[in-house]
């Protein structure tokens, strides 16, 4: 039976197509996550992401060859990319388009104008996070992955991860208390 290893085995035992294809399949929805709960802009939160991944086929050689953890890096390059963009945006005026309301009588803009305004409260509260307090929440409770797979996710133990989770949701409620953005 062949061995199928892990995007965090050695590059030598694979193509690189294939580990690229691997990684991309188990990591892209994470990133993505991380990076519009960071922005709260879907589509810049989707370029952002696309532009994580050829930073990864780009870096190839450097990484993978030397045995480096794929997800720790992954989230510091987007990190890194959060921050270029950040640095331009405040150089430049953007000022994303509003959403259209769909006519097709079967859109409730009630139940999508609550999800969108709680969406943008826990967007405003995160930045009250560190990096890892929000790679922790969005891990845990938005792709619902357990302490095990976070920790593998991060290069953490469980019990990093329980501590962190601790902080980043004290950290959270602490948030969302200074920033009422939103009351029912």
């Amino acid at each position: 039976m062949a061995h199928n290893p892990s995007p965090d085995a050695p590059a030598a035992r694979r193509s690189p197509q294939a580990l690229f294809s691997q990684i991309y399949r188990e990591h892209r929805q994470s990133i993505l996550n991380y990076v519009y709960y960071r922005t709260g802009d879907q589509d810049l939160a989707e370029d952002i992401t696309s532009e994580v991944f050829m930073k990864m086929v780009e870096q190839y050689e450097r990484t993978f060859q030397h045995g480096k953890p794929v997800a720790p890096w992954l989230y510091a390059i987007a990190r890194n990319l959060l921050i270029d963009h950040r640095r331009r945006a405040g150089r430049i005026d953007w000022q994303p388009l509003p959403d259209q309301v769909p006519s097709d009588g079967r859109s409730q803009p009630v139940q999508r104008t609550d999800a969108r305004l709680t969406g943008d409260c826990l967007v405003v509260a995160m930045d009250y996070l560190t990096e890892e307090q929000q790679q922790v929440i969005l891990l845990k409770f938005l792709e619902r992955k357990s302490n095990r797979e976070v920790g593998q996710r991060l290069g953490k133990t469980e019990g990093a991860v329980k501590s962190l989770q601790y902080r980043a949701l004290a950290a959270l409620g602490r948030a969302l208390e200074k920033e009422p953005c939103y009351e029912s």
